[in-house]
């Protein structure tokens, strides 16, 4: 289906952004959700959760790799990790990266958006059959609730708090993962922006400030984002981003990156100082 529309994304009632759409690919109702996959003009295919952009091919790297290697490299031995959402399977491409990787368990609520991508975006979803894969497709709140296995890394790969993601920027939601990781366990979450959404980040430092020893925030750009900078939280029982970061390892798992290194992983801790000022109640460790 040939088109030659925009499409705009409004973030609150004061800011729009709009892509040039070559072809309409996907376009569904789950019973969540609207689920679109488009060809836009600049940035390849993107999939679109309720009119708000989730993933481009062209920038998709920058949030995947900040999610799954800035924890992936802190803790020391990590065998076991969950990912909570990440339908489009860029997290979990990452994640199989990494050859010490035993398992890697996806809870993703909405099979539409999995399907959509398996057919439309295999640059993400390439691994979703892989042999260590996991894929549970069910409510991400529900599973952690009544989980018995413990896991080393929790990525919390959620959309805005609206809609099915809501529950996620909750205490209860945070003290389930807690009990579901290990001693040495790390959860690395999207943490929303710290211009647009300084209400609902504060609220999650607060929360993870509450239940973690270490609680911190860092930092990265993409083109689709509202506002270009975004945040990842990271939580853990002791691991510290920086200090128990051995950057030698990135040299020897001979992995490549086209947006990580360990001068971006040091450097996203450093925050501004609007940002500083924000959140200086919460940041620990």
């Amino acid at each position: 289906m040939k088109s030659h529309l925009w499409i705009e994304e409004k973030h609150g009632d004061f800011l729009a952004m709009k892509y040039k759409v070559e072809e309409v690919l996907f376009s569904g109702k789950s019973k969540f959700q609207s689920v679109d996959v488009v060809q836009t003009k600049g940035h390849g295919k993107m999939l679109l959760n309720d009119g708000l952009v989730m993933v481009t091919e062209r920038d998709e790297f920058i949030y995947h790799d900040m999610i799954a290697h800035v924890p992936l490299f802190v803790h020391p031995n990590p065998k076991n990790v969950l990912i909570i959402g990440g339908g489009d399977g860029g997290t979990a491409r990452e994640v199989l990266r990494h050859t010490g990787i035993v398992r890697c368990t996806m809870v993703e609520i909405d099979e539409m958006v999995v399907e959509a991508c398996r057919k439309f975006i295999p640059q993400t979803s390439k691994d979703l059959d892989h042999p260590k894969m996991n894929l549970v497709i069910g409510d991400g709140l529900d599973f952690v609730k009544k989980s018995k296995e413990k896991f080393d890394i929790i990525l919390v790969d959620s959309t805005d708090p609206i809609g099915p993601a809501q529950p996620l920027f909750g205490k209860e939601f945070y003290q389930d993962i807690f009990d579901c990781l290990n001693d040495d366990g790390i959860v690395v979450s999207q943490g929303e922006s710290g211009f647009y959404e300084v209400k609902m980040q504060t609220k999650l430092m607060s929360i993870l400030s509450d239940l973690f020893p270490v609680s911190l925030l860092y930092n990265f750009s993409n083109l689709t984002y509202p506002g270009g900078l975004w945040s990842f939280t990271f939580a853990s029982k002791g691991l510290h981003p920086i200090n128990d970061f051995n950057e030698k390892r990135i040299k020897e798992s001979g992995l490549k990156f086209d947006y990580y290194n360990k001068d971006i992983h040091k450097g996203a801790f450093c925050l501004p100082s609007f940002m500083r000022k924000n959140l200086e109640p919460y940041l620990k460790g």
